[in-house]
């Protein structure tokens, strides 16, 4: 961080020298990341209630962001071709900070950075077309509100994490704790446990470097199993 300011401040002329331009820092081995599996995610989706439902399965299926899943709109789902595509995300901001005095600000992609278009299953596209249907939504209005009622406003992600999220993962009885974010990494981890391209997760993800992506690799505690189930297959193979 240091290091960052430093060389900021010398673009600016600031000062003249990077003092911490040579530091070395020690080496600091990550952690093992726990994911969530298929099974605990089914137990949390159970505590939650109906109203959530599509909107979890969203992301577990989709990897979005966030700000991204909740500005969602049926407009941005193509029931036909079966896909969703990412035009904007909301940024929550508290009232004194915000240019505009509005908690819950729309950032449209610009064009450095494209919206993505991702693949959803058939289930999916069901489940989102009856929320369309059931709430009888306009193409603008968001697939997932605060109200559960078309019209209704964006949803809060502390509201929601306090009043809906960690009552459920109590509810689930895991034995840890687990962030909504964490769905984006089972998602991610998921995909890549089952064999998809790296580059195409990457995708997913809206990743802008492919180490990103990387760290779920193998992060699935059955994962070395299936790594040495696939090593013998090719040895017996060739023996």
């Amino acid at each position: 961080m240091l290091h960052s300011v430093f060389k900021r401040a010398v673009r600016d002329r600031v000062i003249l020298h990077n003092p911490a331009r040579e530091t070395e820092l020690p080496k600091v081995v990550p952690p093992r990341m726990r994911v969530l599996t298929p099974e605990e995610f089914s137990r949390i989706l159970g505590e939650l209630p109906t109203r959530y439902a599509a909107m979890v399965l969203t992301d577990i299926e989709t990897g979005l962001r966030w700000g991204e899943l909740i500005a969602l709109r049926p407009t941005d789902v193509d029931f036909l071709r079966r896909t969703i595509t990412v035009h904007r995300t909301i940024i929550e901001v508290p009232r004194p900070i915000s240019p505009t005095g509005e908690r819950m600000m729309v950032k449209h992609y610009p064009k450095d950075d494209e919206a993505r278009t991702l693949r959803i299953s058939g289930d999916l596209v069901e489940s989102l077309s009856r929320q369309v249907a059931a709430l009888d939504l306009s193409p603008e209005q968001l697939l997932f509100s605060s109200t559960g009622r078309a019209g209704g406003g964006p949803i809060s992600r502390n509201t929601f994490r306090t009043r809906v999220w960690l009552p459920a993962l109590e509810r689930a009885k895991l034995g840890f704790h687990v962030r909504f974010h964490d769905l984006r990494h089972a998602h991610a981890s998921w995909a890549l446990a089952g064999g998809a391209d790296l580059k195409a997760v990457m995708e997913r993800m809206g990743h802008a470097q492919i180490t990103t992506t990387q760290r779920y690799l193998h992060t699935l505690p059955d994962s070395d199993d299936k790594a040495l189930a696939a090593f013998a297959r090719v040895r017996d193979r060739l023996a």
